[in-house]
């Protein structure tokens, strides 16, 4: 009798084991992205805004929108539109808040910032952008880390400075 218990106590963990029960989901990674954008993300006008959304990717496939328990870390590259002026440290120019929504902002001398230059610049064709820095932003979910998201910034390209289409790409699609 005490046999057939303890076989019977041994198929039991087998099949418990076999099913997965027991085992737990765990987060795998996490991404970020901009939401609505695609290609080349770019901040642009004082003021203007992007939205970033954090998701948990999970060892079963599930996916879980995780943007307002994550914190961001935001690093400057690169350099001002002139090629030679490092963006500022600490990062001005951006702000990201709790939700995980990028802001443009004024840096130092309430002026916006400009990452983009016009490789076409003088010419009588259209303009050809390509900026010259970023912000890196990664996202930190439970000391987990996401990719890094690069927003290059013109918010110089605004009314308010007087820059209107000197400064990257607008939202227009410049």
């Amino acid at each position: 009798m005490k046999r057939t218990s303890i076989l019977a106590l041994f198929l039991a963990a087998v099949t418990l084991l076999s099913t997965s029960c027991g085992t737990s989901d765990k987060v795998a990674s996490i991404s970020i992205t901009a939401s609505g954008t695609t290609g080349v993300v770019n901040l642009a006008g004082l003021g203007g805004t992007l939205q970033l959304q954090v998701t948990a990717n999970y060892t079963s496939g599930k996916v879980v929108d995780e943007t307002n328990w994550s914190t961001y870390t935001v690093t400057p590259q690169g350099t001002l539109n002139d090629g030679v002026t490092p963006l500022p440290t600490p990062p001005q120019g951006i702000s990201v808040n709790a939700t995980g929504m990028v802001t443009a902002t004024a840096d130092q001398n309430d002026d916006g910032i400009c990452t983009w230059t016009n490789l076409s610049a003088g010419s009588t064709g259209s303009a050809s952008w390509a900026f010259t820095g970023d912000y890196e932003i990664v996202a930190n979910y439970k000391g987990m880390l996401s990719q890094p998201i690069y927003i290059p910034v013109a918010s110089a390209a605004d009314t308010l400075t007087g820059q209107v289409g000197a400064c990257g790409p607008s939202s227009s699609g410049d």
